[in-house]
């Protein structure tokens, strides 16, 4: 069995915030034929199954700095070891968009992980999902409580439905192939059009006729002439 995590804010005046990314990719997930939530540690729960995997889903409502309390408490209920946990979060050193796979490892000041280092500890999975950087430290509270713009809205949703495709792969460990899958929605590869160039004109040479061979009588007679 494996745990998968989605970090966030509780309520309804978060559920839009950047911070919120890793629920909004559980809830996806959810659509993939999992019991609907009910609330259990602390959180939200969803079970279902991916392929063989047993999977258990679960949204923290503890608010974020204190993620790890629900998570801690799920775990020790199943009997899991933090190898059976992934957590999706937000990340501010990727740029929008982007998705990286990792283990273990610090928390880079995301609270929410703080708080799983501190239940857990550090040797569970991470899938960052890229929010970008506002530019400078004093401007990061404010940016990751703030909701997506509207201009974020195409590329949100390609990798949202791009987790959705490659979730079986994550399940099963393959992780390169979990990113290709969120890769091909973001950048869909052109379909080829089936036409061939034209190719280029060949120019042909021009022959010109050869002249009538004369008879010999003639030309004696042009010699003369």
């Amino acid at each position: 069995m494996q745990l998968f995590v989605g970090l966030g804010n509780p309520g309804e005046k978060y559920s839009q915030n950047r911070h919120n990314i890793g629920f909004m990719a559980l809830d996806r997930i959810a659509t993939l034929g999992f019991s609907g939530w009910k609330p259990k540690f602390q959180g939200l729960v969803a079970e279902g199954r991916i392929g063989s995997e047993k999977i258990t889903l679960l949204k923290p409502q503890t608010f974020m700095n204190l993620s790890g309390q629900s998570v801690g408490e799920a775990m020790r209920y199943y009997k899991l070891t933090p190898e059976d946990i992934t957590v999706f979060h937000d990340e501010l050193d990727l740029a929008p968009g982007k998705v990286r796979l990792k283990t273990g490892g610090g928390h880079a000041g995301h609270n929410g992980l703080r708080s799983m280092h501190q239940h857990i500890g550090p040797a569970y999975h991470r899938v960052r999902l890229g929010i970008g950087h506002p530019g400078h430290k004093d401007k990061v509270a404010r940016y990751v409580l703030h909701d997506f713009a509207k201009a974020e809205a195409a590329w949100l949703d390609d990798l949202l439905r791009g987790i959705e495709d490659g979730v079986g792969q994550l399940a099963m460990g393959e992780g390169p192939k979990f990113l290709n899958a969120i890769a091909l929605r973001l950048n869909p590869s052109r379909p080829s059009s089936g036409k061939k160039k034209p190719e280029a004109a060949v120019k042909k040479p021009k022959i010109e006729p050869e002249p009538s061979p004369l008879s010999a009588l003639e030309r004696l007679k042009g010699k003369f002439s």
